[in-house]
């Protein structure tokens, strides 16, 4: 008899986590993903394109460009990225509030597709503006999606799924990174004739979340509490959940929407004079500086010289980057499944202490790297421990307190292209 009962619920439960899944994979193709290939992508072709930059300069004035501004053109090529980043944050919440969640992640396309044409033709054109110009809008597209993609999926996703459906952001900016160092080595894209290719490939996730996301639904609480549409909320709801008994989500959404009636949208500082919320902002404030302060970014950074000085030879250390990469991307993954069995706040703290051991013994290792031979080689072990431990803390976690409150995303937005690395 009890497997009578369970035969029924089966179905439900494979077109729940079926369209769920195919949600997931479209808003984070182009969102978070999307992030992450542009993150890492920059990185191989760094001697190409300050080449491409001294050339040009020559071509134009019959000199060439001197060392330091070559540096300064490529450093405002890096930075143009994050900058963009802090522009997009501010332009995602008013997209969310006007033309919905979905919607807004498509219309955010747009930055794409002319971005890649920008990198594309910059070669031919034989302009570095261009390049500076593209690495500006993918730096917008980053802003709006990083805030309304986990606004998306976070408002879309049953309470008992929201915390696992809230790591996959972790797990696709993971996925972009990898994808990124792949798709930069030398044998495919990262060559000197093809990295103009290899920055206008950011079309590609898009082309495929513009391909993908139209035929999935929109956010049932953006559709009933910012639209007032009660038919489309409940048709989407049954969509997401796979069968019909939604009434009870659908009357906490109502009353939801009843009690947000007569109020406006809250811009970010207007947060913190509200008594009600000031715990969940400064929580929100915290956790986010704390991960962007917590030197990840700069773990990468050192790595290439860390491989070299360990002996790995130089035309083998884009491999081992490789290597960095899949680690964050492995213990995402990780963290994802165990997530709602060991709680966030253990994999929080745990993720910080081993990242502030490992931090100390890498900072040490690199102090004495020239007094033991072995020093070396504990510093690449380092490096990968660190992000392995960000991968299964900090990496992920952190965004699920923000979807507990999702409208409050916009503010995590600006503290995240704000503090550097």
């Amino acid at each position: 008899m009890e497997d009578e009962q369970e035969l029924p619920l089966q179905p439900r439960t494979q077109i729940q986590g079926r369209v769920l899944f195919l949600t997931i994979c479209a808003a984070g193709i182009g969102g978070t993903f999307q992030f992450g290939y542009n993150l890492s992508i920059i990185n191989a072709p760094t001697l190409h394109i300050q080449e491409f930059t001294n050339e040009t300069w020559w071509a134009r004035t019959g000199w060439p460009l001197p060392d330091h501004l070559v540096l300064l053109v490529w450093s405002l090529i890096v930075s143009l990225y994050p900058l963009g980043g802090l522009f997009g944050a501010l332009l995602a919440g008013p997209f969310a509030i006007m033309l919905g969640r979905k919607k807004s992640l498509l219309v955010n396309n747009i930055f794409v597709v002319a971005a890649a044409i920008l990198f594309g033709f910059s070669f031919r054109a034989g302009s570095f503006e261009m390049i500076m110009l593209g690495r500006l809008l993918m730096g917008i597209n980053a802003g709006v999606s990083m805030n309304i993609q986990p606004m998306y999926l976070g408002e879309s996703a049953p309470r008992e799924l929201r915390g696992a459906v809230a790591m996959t952001s972790a797990i696709f900016t993971a996925l972009g990174i990898v994808m990124g160092q792949v798709v930069g080595l030398r044998e495919l894209l990262g060559g000197p004739q093809a990295w103009p290719l290899l920055l206008a490939s950011c079309l590609v996730p898009a082309v495929l979340q513009l391909a993908s996301l139209p035929l999935l639904p929109e956010s049932p609480r953006y559709l009933l509490i910012d639209r007032g549409d009660r038919a489309t909320c409940l048709a989407a709801l049954q969509r997401l959940r796979g069968t019909k008994e939604v009434m009870v989500e659908l009357a906490e959404l109502e009353e939801e929407r009843a009690a947000c009636q007569g109020r406006r949208a809250r811009r970010p500082w207007e947060l913190f004079k509200d008594g009600a919320l000031r715990r969940q902002v400064i929580s929100l404030v915290v956790l986010s500086s704390a991960m962007e302060l917590c030197g990840n970014d700069s773990i990468y950074a050192y790595a290439s010289s860390v491989f070299r000085e360990a002996g790995i030879p130089q035309d083998k250390v884009q491999y081992a980057i490789i290597g960095t990469g899949c680690c964050e991307l492995f213990t995402a993954f990780i963290s994802c499944m165990v997530i709602e069995r060991v709680g966030r706040r253990v994999l929080l703290m745990g993720g910080y202490c081993l990242m502030t051991c490992w931090g100390s013994v890498f900072t040490a290792a690199l102090c004495l790297q020239g007094s033991f031979p072995w020093m070396p080689y504990l510093a690449m072990s380092c490096i990968f421990a660190f992000i392995l431990s960000f991968g299964i803390g900090p990496g992920g976690i952190i965004q699920l307190p923000l979807c507990a409150f999702p409208r409050h995303l916009c503010l995590w937005g600006h503290l995240l292209w704000f503090l550097p690395p």
